[in-house]
């Protein structure tokens, strides 16, 4: 069972009123409430270029917001990656954080290939909130980006079990849904899960 979480919140607005904030708030809640340890990461908030060439991918001095990224996924034995669909993935924003810290020789040995994840003995959460039905984006799309994520970023990287949750019909939900979707991460984040 985890006790130390790290909390990456990917919604690329800062503006609080934002339900990615909320949920990843509610889970922070849930797992200190249980006694875990929880650092957060709001992506929204931080400074870092985006990876354009090959030259910046092999840099080796990282932008200090990217560095204290990887210590504290170092840190942490469960990982919680918190955001919108948008155009049926990732924001930008998010992927472009994900390009930087989840580096060859970081979380990976490239040259080693499906044998070289660093990142072992982690589990992760990925939770993504949608316009769409949930059920829609499994059924009809087949998750096909949160798959991606899964499978070629954070399992490639060593991240096993990974688990999902998914809350569709985001755009305007129902005061009742949004309170019980809140209590569902304040349910998982109690469970380390």
């Amino acid at each position: 069972m985890p006790n130390r979480i790290l909390i990456v919140d990917g919604h690329p607005d800062p503006d609080d009123s934002r339900l990615c904030h909320a949920l990843s708030e509610a889970y922070r809640r849930g797992a200190e409430a249980a006694g875990r340890e929880v650092r957060q990461i709001a992506v929204a908030r931080l400074d870092f270029p985006l990876l354009r060439t090959a030259k910046d991918v092999e840099a080796e001095d990282l932008p200090p917001e990217i560095a204290a990224a990887q210590a504290d996924i170092l840190w942490a034995d469960h990982l919680v990656i918190v955001y919108p669909l948008w155009l049926g993935t990732l924001p930008a924003l998010l992927k472009g954080f994900l390009e930087q810290t989840l580096r060859d020789g970081f979380a990976f040995d490239v040259e080693k290939g499906l044998r070289g994840a660093k990142l072992q003995g982690r589990s992760a959460r990925v939770v993504v909130t949608m316009g769409m039905p949930a059920l829609a984006y499994r059924l009809f799309y087949r998750a096909h980006s949160l798959k991606s994520l899964e499978r070629n970023i954070l399992k490639f990287c060593g991240f096993s079990p990974i688990r999902t949750t998914l809350f569709g019909g985001a755009t305007t939900p129902a005061e009742s849904t949004a309170k019980d979707w809140m209590a569902e991460m304040e349910r998982l984040g109690r469970a380390g899960g």
